[in-house]
């Protein structure tokens, strides 16, 4: 994330880092470039990404990438935002995901529609086409949800012991 942002930056491009604070301590973060948000948790992280995101795009990753990647996937399938998915398939690294990801809707385990959330390019250029020439096709029976804040809030227990 430090080069990407680096090289948006050294391009005079907006740069926003969502950090959650416990990233923050030690400086396991290096230095930062551009506008920094700090939040909670990953989970406050990920909610304040989707809102001030335009798409969102993978780059090369291990776990936190594909986990981030899989819960944007899921949220758009889920309706909860419609904005555009991608990853940078260089030299082939996400090859085994989409494989996988196919294989998913030959098993019917994914619709063809919602395979549609994610794209994939060789090159940047291609990427970020493809990501503005996307059309959200929302699946008519989860469309009909409706995410809003008060509905995701737990009510409290009333725990209160009577005797």
């Amino acid at each position: 994330m430090g080069c990407v942002s680096t090289a948006v930056a050294q391009h005079e491009r907006q740069v926003l880092g969502i950090i959650p604070s416990a990233f923050t301590i030690n400086n396991l973060v290096g230095e930062t470039c551009g506008k920094e948000i700090k939040v909670a948790t990953m989970q406050e992280r990920l909610v304040m990404m989707m809102e001030l995101s335009d798409a969102f795009i993978a780059l090369l990753g291990g776990f936190g990438t594909l986990e981030e990647l899989f819960q944007m996937i899921s949220w758009a399938q889920l309706n909860i935002h419609n904005k555009p998915i991608g990853v940078l398939n260089i030299n082939g690294f996400f090859n085994g995901l989409l494989s996988f990801v196919d294989h998913a809707v030959k098993q019917e385990f994914i619709t063809p529609r919602a395979r549609k959330i994610l794209i994939s390019a060789t090159t940047a250029d291609e990427l970020v086409d493809k990501l503005q020439a996307f059309r959200f096709e929302p699946d008519p029976a989860l469309s009909k949800l409706k995410w809003s804040p008060s509905s995701s809030q737990k009510e409290k227990l009333d725990l209160t012991l009577r005797l």
